[in-house]
């Protein structure tokens, strides 16, 4: 497996590349974000290991970067930073796992292990259907450029579809991911939620991204009118 390590501390990266050498890896190293940036275009790379700081850009900068660009494979942050709001911002732009310096070796590389276990899944940090999105670290919704005002409730099954386009999720579904394991109401619930969100993501805009699949459920898809060519 192949593992880039991005890294600008000369002697940490050298002690990166040797231990993970030793433990059966792969090793390409850059010393900022343009050389990563390169390394990962030009490259294949099973995992990244990526410092926060950099002379030319934050890694959770990066990070976004490279998954706005469709580049899925796990992402390893190394922080100086042990405060609570930057493992969440981390996580929030796409990276999967975090250690903090000073590390040891042996866990770093059993954490790499346990990534590459998971494979390179498509994490976006934004949800995209079409024109609409949802970003889910600030809650904003968007419908193109107007931002939408839903509920937590609302965004929550949101949040489903967007995570399944094109899937036909059925009622009993929904509300087992929506609402929880112990609700044990009315399914009916999930037609009025249903009704909620395109009245907010749909109607005002004259779309029908929302469709109901008689007998089976609902499905969220991009219903964008085909542009011309030529």
């Amino acid at each position: 497996m192949r593992v880039l390590v991005v890294e600008d501390d000369a002697k940490v990266r050298s002690l990166l590349r040797r231990g993970l050498e030793h433990e059966g890896f792969s090793v390409a190293t850059a010393a900022d974000a343009a050389e990563a940036r390169w390394q990962v275009a030009e490259s294949t790379v099973d995992a990244i290991v990526l410092d926060v700081l950099l002379p030319d850009a934050d890694g959770f900068a990066v990070c976004e970067q490279l998954r706005a660009q469709g580049t899925w494979a796990p992402v390893l942050m190394l922080t100086a930073l042990d405060d609570v709001r930057d493992r969440v911002r981390g996580l929030d732009v796409g990276a999967d796992d975090y250690v903090v310096k000073p590390f040891a070796l042996p866990e770093l590389a059993a954490r790499l292990r346990a990534l590459l276990r998971r494979g390179a899944v498509p994490r976006p940090a934004t949800l995209t259907v079409g024109d609409l999105t949802l970003d889910p670290a600030s809650r904003e919704v968007r419908r193109g450029g107007t931002l939408l005002k839903l509920t937590p409730r609302e965004q929550a099954l949101l949040e489903l579809f967007l995570r399944h386009p094109d899937e036909v999720l059925s009622r009993t579904r929904i509300v087992e991911h929506v609402w929880d394991d112990q609700y044990d109401g009315d399914l009916h619930v999930v037609n009025v939620y249903v009704s909620y969100l395109r009245d907010k993501i749909d109607r005002p805009f004259g779309r029908s991204s929302l469709q109901t699949v008689r007998g089976a459920g609902y499905r969220l898809g991009d219903d964008r009118p085909a542009v011309a060519l030529g």
